[in-house]
């Protein structure tokens, strides 16, 4: 095997590193020290500098996705490169880079991560915001330009216009040129929503009615509906005839099985039901994503809100805050 180049100084002994002893609570949370990974062939080794904290881990913590315990949560990270593995070209090291996708672990001091699978972090980038970027801007980007590429002057709908990717999909679909109706569930996320630049900020209740006058009985041609279950049904009657159901989420669970022949009576509409990993598929369309973001962020035209950044003690704190939907934005861990 060959040794990995190191940098700026000896790999670490051990990393510290959050994981679940047990399918269970956010309690099941333990923070230990393990030995120190070392990158395989193809891999990066990355000092964290910050993890986001994603529902789909509250999913691997509890047991609706198995996982084999004990298990260090997180594949969205960013940090400084440490060191490379075999075939992996040198200059990674001292990069910083950040990742939403194939890292292992990212509750942790230290992780590991395909290098091809890694963005390289500009300068004037923090490293909170190389973290809080990836997964839901990545989503946000994907969902405007190529699962519903909104043009200039068009109307959309999207759902928990307070959260962080709604918060990011309005300032992005605003940078573009388009109306954003949202929906938010409090008055105190109204104003969140309306501060990321939303022209309509509307309760879940009685949403359709609302769109439709806000269009003038139109409907609009597409919805992003990262909520599921429960707003199913009202975005499809907010949408105008050949409209698009973009549903790429369920925070409030699953949407039961459906009849197809429902779509033609309404309109002749689409539904499609998008997932992050098919819109990465290579390298240049994953510069692509990762540059237009980044060119948002240094111009201003996206900010990105960090809810809260936690210790990795506190974990399962974030875990708990996270499914209490007392949050808004997003959350990191910090080692």
């Amino acid at each position: 095997m060959i040794e990995p180049t190191v940098y700026p100084e000896d790999l670490p002994d051990y990393a510290t590193v959050v994981r679940a002893r047990e399918a269970g609570g956010p309690d099941v949370f333990e923070v230990a020290d393990v030995t120190a990974p070392e990158p395989a062939r193809g891999q990066l080794l990355v000092r964290t500098a910050a993890a986001g904290v994603n529902f789909i881990e509250t999913y691997q913590r509890s047991g609706v996705y198995p996982v084999e315990y004990p298990f260090t949560p997180g594949k969205e990270g960013a940090g400084e490169v440490l060191a490379v593995g075999e075939g992996v070209d040198t200059s990674y090291i001292g990069q910083r880079v950040t990742t939403c996708e194939a890292a292992t672990g990212t509750y942790a001091s230290h992780f590991l991560v395909d290098a091809d699978k890694t963005a390289s972090v500009p300068e004037g980038v923090s490293d909170e915001q190389a973290a809080a970027l990836p997964l839901q801007g990545i989503t946000a980007h994907y969902l405007i330009s190529s699962t519903y590429r909104v043009s200039p002057g068009q109307t959309v709908l999207t759902h928990a216009g307070a959260g962080g990717v709604g918060q990011i999909l309005t300032q992005l679909l605003k940078a573009r040129g388009a109306r954003v109706i949202t929906t938010t569930s409090t008055p105190e996320k109204a104003q969140i929503a309306e501060a990321a630049g939303a022209d309509h900020v509307i309760p879940y209740e009685d949403f359709p009615a609302k769109v439709r006058q806000i269009t003038n009985g139109e409907g609009v041609p597409v919805v992003y509906d990262g909520v599921g279950a429960s707003t199913f049904e009202g975005s499809l009657e907010s949408l105008a005839i050949r409209g698009t159901l973009v549903l790429y989420g369920g925070a409030s669970g699953q949407v039961p099985p459906y009849d197809l022949q429902d779509l033609n009576r309404r309109g002749g509409l689409y539904i499609t039901r998008p997932a992050i990993n098919w819109y990465l598929q290579n390298s240049e369309e994953r510069t692509w994503r990762y540059t237009e973001l980044f060119h948002h962020i240094s111009q201003g035209t996206l900010a990105l809100h960090v809810g809260q950044a936690y210790t990795l003690a506190d974990a399962g704190q974030a875990h708990e805050d996270l499914e209490s939907r007392r949050t808004a934005g997003k959350l990191l861990l910090k080692p």
